[in-house]
């Protein structure tokens, strides 16, 4: 029920981080691993990456805001690799500014890449999983989707946007075996987090650090292999009545109040 094998498997954004720990995921699984990033530079470094760890991937540059190059990008893999049978929207940004600080074109930005992008890669692959009568849609939205929190107010607000926006292409499509769900990611140890778990000078912890074990019942950061058992799931078979639902992998936080000061 688990296994991926005989089906293509286009994840955005995935030359690295947590994207390309799911496009792993999906290999060993026995998927075919279609990835697209933003520049020419990143995809190299990820088929490079991919190669390196025995994964044949088909790298593709493509802005996932931009409806006109998706839609060539579809078609071309389409025509090369085959009718896509798993979409991941992987693809995102953040913008660490206070909202009163952040101009709307910055905030903009953000909605654009991590709202509007998974709506135009939706929008475009659906057809094809339409006439074949099964695909799957996997978001990934973030623990921002239930929760606020200072500076990230433009990401908060498409992560939310990304979470209902799962449940109307549940709503909408889910007639034609279509299954649209989302992975809500906790805290997770990636390149970007590194700085944030920094040993201090005088060999004490990073007060985020502390903070974000604080707040996890398994008091410790996620990884990125964390998520690939859960997205294997919403890919495969195992997952086909299961539709509009939000996955959160985070550790615990959410259904956590925190400890007695």
């Amino acid at each position: 029920m688990f296994s991926l094998k005989g089906k293509i498997a286009l994840i955005t954004g995935a030359s690295y981080g947590i994207g390309y720990a799911i496009a792993k995921g999906y290999a060993r699984a026995g998927a075919t691993v279609v990835f697209n990033d933003i520049n020419r530079e990143l995809v190299d470094k990820g088929l490079e990456s991919y190669r390196a760890d025995g994964i044949d991937a088909r790298g593709y540059v493509c802005d996932v805001t931009d409806e006109k190059a998706v839609y060539e990008l579809v078609a071309t893999i389409e025509r090369e690799v085959g009718v896509i049978d798993i979409l991941v929207n992987n693809a995102g940004i953040i913008k660490r500014i206070s909202m009163c600080e952040m101009s709307a074109e910055d905030f903009r930005r953000v909605i654009d890449v991590d709202l509007i992008g998974p709506f135009i890669m939706s929008k475009a692959v659906i057809p094809s999983m339409i006439k074949r009568g099964h695909g799957k849609i996997i978001n990934i939205c973030s623990m921002m989707s239930e929760l606020g929190r200072e500076t990230v107010s433009a990401y908060a607000a498409a992560k939310g946007g990304l979470k209902m926006l799962t449940r109307n292409i549940c709503s909408e499509y889910g007639q034609y075996n279509i299954q649209c769900n989302g992975i809500g990611p906790g805290y997770i140890a990636t390149p970007q987090t590194a700085p944030l778990r920094e040993i201090q000078p005088d060999g004490s912890r990073h007060p985020f650090d502390r903070f974000i074990i604080s707040k996890t019942p398994a008091a410790r950061w996620g990884t990125p292999e964390d998520l690939i058992g859960p997205a294997v799931f919403l890919a495969s078979d195992a997952s086909n009545f299961v539709n509009g639902h939000i996955l959160y992998v985070d550790g615990g936080i959410l259904a956590y109040i925190g400890k007695q000061p």
